[in-house]
């Protein structure tokens, strides 16, 4: 078995063709391959379809085996070997149809949208200016002075599993440095930890500040140190369309998994 890796705005993902992956089930291959320390040191495990007529079939579960769409892992997917072709490329990731682009600022990736897609109520009531969103998963997006300052390990985690959000919400934190570029960190369940970039919450937090702030393009400072692009057409319910976000992919190699990480896994 090969295990492809691939990293999208510093995330780091591991990708399986079906095929060639029959011994067990994408949530066990999630908890054997992700975790640090006795596994890869995952931010989530993909399972891909061989590319066909027609979409290209994408599956991600995160370190708890949970199953969940995720957008940069979606586009760190065009750089893994046997990936399909072109400029545009059509797929369904986590049964999501999204759409996914080559270009010069790397890969960008065109977000889930319909009536189930966009800006929310808050469900529970803030101190601090705040924004929530569901975009193929819950994202809280919460406006403070300063991301540095925010001792997120404190912050996120009664949020993240407010009763208010049944199932729980990933939680990021803006700080807007002038009209259309903010700095951005985020809590991502699942992984239980704060991650390089969500993507997910780059999204809804750039549809939140394009409410608020009335600029529909928007520039994120990621904890990874790289830049992502969102841009965005809002309309008066919140429902947005031609969502996307781009930013750097890259190839990061093979791995072989060695037979001892599937001792004792359920058959």
């Amino acid at each position: 078995m090969e295990l492809h890796l691939a990293s999208a705005s510093g995330n780091v993902f591991g990708y399986l063709w079906s095929d060639e992956a029959k011994d067990c089930c994408g949530e066990d291959y999630a908890k054997i391959f992700c975790p640090k320390g006795r596994g890869f040191g995952l931010d989530g495990l993909f399972l891909m379809q061989r590319p066909k007529a027609g979409l290209w079939a994408l599956e991600h579960w995160d370190e708890d085996g949970s199953n969940s769409f995720c957008s940069n892992g979606s586009r760190a997917a065009l750089a893994i070997p046997g990936a399909p072709e072109g400029a545009l490329v059509e797929a369904l990731s986590n049964g999501k149809h999204i759409l996914l682009s080559r270009s010069e600022e790397g890969v960008g990736i065109r977000m889930p949208e319909g009536l189930d897609f966009g800006l929310r109520a808050l469900p529970m009531p803030l101190d601090q200016p705040a924004g929530f969103g569901w975009i193929g998963n819950p994202q809280l997006v919460l406006r403070v002075p300063s991301v540095a300052a925010v001792d997120l390990p404190v912050l996120a985690p009664p949020l993240r599993h407010h009763e208010a959000v049944p199932g729980g919400t990933n939680v990021n934190v803006v700080e807007v440095v002038v009209p259309g570029e903010a700095r951005i960190r985020s809590w991502e369940r699942g992984v239980e930890g704060e991650t390089l970039c969500c993507g997910t919450g780059c999204a809804v937090a750039a549809a939140w500040l394009a409410r608020t702030e009335g600029v529909p393009v928007w520039r994120f400072h990621t904890a990874g140190g790289e830049m992502v692009k969102v841009a965005l057409d809002l309309d008066a319910e919140g429902r947005w369309r031609n969502l996307w976000l781009s930013g750097p992919v890259r190839r990061l190699g093979v791995a072989s998994p060695d037979p001892s990480l599937f001792m004792g896994l359920r058959r």
